[in-house]
């Protein structure tokens, strides 16, 4: 019991997260909004830092459940979705905009949709 309590935390802590990343993502109409302007790279920034810690989560989650919980929801990139933290992390410099912006804009929304499910899963 336990450890669904725990990993449910992560899910939501997952959720806020990808919350913010979607309104931050509201103004940003192009991958170029990142990079076209110091406000834009502040904005590719205060994205960056959630998706990384998304990655973190998942991660977590992983170690958790022994690999079992994300494996049971297979419509989602889950790998991908880890990667992103290392990239993220480790490459910091060579951040591609045209990538961020594809997952801001098509994948987050059902990354988000799936986290909802699990939490209605798991409680």
């Amino acid at each position: 019991m336990r450890e669904n309590e725990l990993v449910v935390g992560i899910l939501r802590q997952i959720l806020a997260a990808t919350e913010l990343v979607l309104q931050r993502f509201l103004v940003v109409g192009s991958p170029l909004d990142f990079s076209s302007s110091p406000s834009g790279r502040e904005k590719l920034d205060a994205i960056c830092l959630p998706l990384s810690a998304i990655g973190e989560c998942l991660k977590k989650i992983d170690k958790i459940t022994g690999g079992e919980l994300l494996f049971r929801y297979p419509s989602v990139d889950w790998k991908g979705a880890k990667a992103t933290r290392d990239i993220i992390v480790h490459g910091y410099f060579d951040i591609d905009c045209e990538i961020v912006f594809d997952i801001c804009k098509n994948m987050l929304p059902s990354l988000a949709e799936v986290i909802r499910v699990m939490i209605d899963d798991l409680e």
